[in-house]
């Protein structure tokens, strides 16, 4: 299976089994208690499924360097007692088998506390604060801070390092020509602008032994006005290359970047095309990356020659064991990471520990082992949406014998529909896997059925997750025929009339709204992304950015929400602002501090911030929440049999499907 994913590939002195590298990403393990044997735990599980070449998240070359200095004792190595403590991570990993780097970082003006240091002096779209100027001595000494921290990396028992040139920190704001406005030897052309990245590798190079892998994380593309030229780039990995790296791990985009790059919404390897311009003018391999997430798009990668090896991050926390179903034939048996960012990079953004929407086991292996249960139980599960369905894995992974109750002729529940909206399609990966596991682990899965009381009398325990219901408007006339609740919206679309009002902007409504937004022109395809987000596939721009072809939408839709608080407010930090500019860009009118009046048949009436309107509206579609459905408890009481409701039956309140997902997947383990 996938020959050219596990074709041999040779990386300075090392030769690894198979093309797959894990890329960095923070857990926040690192500042736990006990973090560093955590994060032993997390890696050598994923090397002992068959990783090769693992890349740890960034570590701070100084005390300021991630801006976060109260947690500088673990984020950093500065010291040989730092160190010492990173044994723990390379003994584990190399005990079985694999390889790992450490990626060294510095944030630069990404610092959200103070502002940070940079090239020059210029305002974070990020932390809203200017950073400071870097005088040519604090120059000299960061070079210094990351030789240190490359040579201490070295004696933790680390087969390389990995410089974090991309994504916008430090060493990319020094390339920028946005963020780097000196008229010194460190600034003013290309080559002045490129003198901090060389110096740090060529000093780097030059304090270790050929036998340390230097990996170089470079920005193909920033993605922001004024950012690298294409050439700038291919000319900067020449003398890269010339001064010892050995590994181009390429990187699209900046954090401030209004283009999306890890979401679900972009298409999957959307930008593989620039890693194989690059691959054709250096000499050592070079890694894909953004939007890799199944072993067929990855061999297809490496098999058309868009690069040496694929960088996958985030499919390594929804699946340790993907190198290992891949390279055995079980691809199908790979729990697919969905790019919905979550549990992962929102959290990220938040200083929360990461974990992931489709494993919650993700992060806490040290407290999750895996093993059966001690005693085989009858468990019936009521409803096949995530929360169901997780805690029917779990349980029957854990051995017990579990029956799968679903009312309705398909498994998934609110999951099935939210995989409908353009751009979600990727929610579908998740159903097929509960499917799969379903079959693997001998679920019995009854759909089209709603038991008997009766019926449950033989079991040890029953599970509640019949999910929710859609909540009512409580608008006076919301029982007018052109009232529809958000299930039959996103079930029928086509049946929605030309100008419709979403009632709610909350997750719900921009569902909708997204849904009935859609026209014939967004295909899905890498090339409709392009155009959409106004990315530069002709690489003629500086940043790799174009202006944007917008396309109309089918319908006139009005977005309300009653919350005087920005529309859209509420939304996920890292998709949020993905999802107001698609539907901005599609003219959708959003409205907030909404006062609903009356539905009648000349459409909905209402008061925008005190003044009266009506929209004479084909449609009307309530989004206005959801609310816990749970028929059993009381039923299951009476005759005393022993039940747990989870999920949105439980509490509907900001209910998710990350929550629903790890209820169901916690109770599993503990049943």
């Amino acid at each position: 299976m996938y020959p050219h994913l596990f074709q041999p590939i040779t990386i300075g002195h090392l030769t690894l089994k198979n093309r797959i590298l894990m890329g960095s990403m923070h857990t926040g393990l690192e500042d736990q208690d006990r973090g560093f044997e955590k994060l032993a735990v997390f890696y050598a599980e994923r090397a002992r499924e068959g990783l090769q070449l693992i890349v740890t998240g960034g570590f701070g070359v100084n005390e300021y360097a991630l801006g976060m200095p109260e947690h500088a004792q673990f984020s950093t190595l500065c010291t040989p007692e730092q160190a010492q403590r990173h044994r723990l991570i390379t003994d584990a990993v190399h005990a079985e088998g694999s390889h790992i780097l450490m990626q060294v970082l510095h944030v630069g003006r990404y610092d959200h506390g103070s502002g940070g240091v940079s090239a020059s002096s210029v305002e974070s779209k990020l932390s809203n604060r200017s950073s400071r100027e870097l005088s040519q001595q604090q120059i000299e000494q960061i070079i210094a801070d990351y030789v240190r921290c490359a040579t201490l990396a070295r004696d933790a028992g680390y087969d390389g390092v990995e410089i974090m040139g991309g994504e916008g920190y430090l060493i990319n704001q020094f390339l920028a020509p946005l963020t780097n406005l000196r008229m010194d030897e460190w600034g003013g052309d290309a080559s002045g602008r490129s003198r901090f990245a060389l110096r740090i590798v060529k000093g780097i190079r030059a304090a270790i032994p050929e036998d340390f892998i230097i990996s170089f994380r470079l920005s193909l593309m920033d993605l922001v006005e004024h950012g690298s030229h294409w050439r700038e780039v291919m000319d900067l990995a020449h003398q890269l290359e010339a001064a010892g790296v050995n590994l181009f791990n390429t990187s699209v985009g900046w954090h401030e970047a209004r283009i999306p790059t890890v979401a679900m919404v972009v298409p999957r390897a959307a930008f593989s095309w620039a890693a194989e311009q690059l691959k054709q003018v250096v000499n050592v391999p070079v890694v894909a990356s953004n939007r890799i997430n199944t072993p067929e798009v990855a061999d297809d990668l490496i098999a058309m020659g868009h690069a040496d090896m694929v960088a996958m991050a985030r499919p390594f926390l929804a699946d340790p064991a993907f190198v290992r179903k891949a390279q055995t034939g079980q691809s199908a048996a790979i729990n697919t990471c969905i790019a919905c960012n979550q549990a992962c990079l929102d959290r990220i953004f938040t200083r929360q520990q990461v974990s992931c929407l489709v494993n919650p086991r993700a992060c806490r292996e040290w407290e999750w082992p895996q093993e059966k249960a001690a005693t085989s139980r009858k468990i019936a599960v009521l409803g096949a949406g995530p929360a169901g369905l997780a805690c029917a894995r779990e349980a029957a992974e854990r051995g017990h014998k579990v029956t799968l109750f679903e009312p309705s002729i398909r498994i998934g529940g609110q999951f099935f529909l939210a995989q409908k909206v353009p751009g979600k399609e990727e929610l579908g990966e998740t159903l097929r896997y509960f499917e799969h596991e379903i079959q693997r682990l001998g679920v019995e899965l009854r759909l089209n059925t709603t038991p008997k009381l009766e019926d449950l009398q033989g079991y040890d325990h029953v599970v509640v997750a019949t999910g929710v219901v859609p909540r009512r408007s409580g608008i006076a006339g919301e029982n007018n025929s052109k009232v529809v609740d958000y299930t039959e919206a996103l079930r029928s679309p086509r049946f929605m009339g030309e100008r419709v009002a979403i009632v709610g902007a909350g997750p719900l409504g921009f569902d909708v709204a997204e849904m009935l937004a859609h026209s014939r022109t967004d295909d899905g395809s890498i090339a409709a992304f392009d155009r959409e987000w106004g990315v530069d596939p002709k690489r003629e721009m500086r940043g790799g950015i174009k202006p944007v072809e917008k396309s109309q939408s089918p319908r006139q839709i009005w977005l309300l929400q009653r919350s005087k608080s920005p529309v859209g407010s509420g939304l996920p930090t890292t998709t949020g602002w993905i999802r107001r500019t698609r539907l901005k860009n599609k003219s959708t009118r959003m409205f907030n501090d909404v006062e609903y009046v009356q539905i009648d048949d000349n459409g909905l009436n209402l008061r925008i911030r005190g003044e009266q309107r009506n929209l004479s509206v084909d449609t009307i579609v309530v989004c206005a929440g959801q609310e816990a459905h749970n028929p059993w408890s009381a039923k299951l009481q009476t005759i005393g049999i022993a039940h747990t409701v989870i999920g949105g039956a439980r509490d509907a309140r900001k209910i998710d499907a990350a929550r629903a997902i790890e209820e169901g997947a916690e109770l599993g383990r503990q049943l």
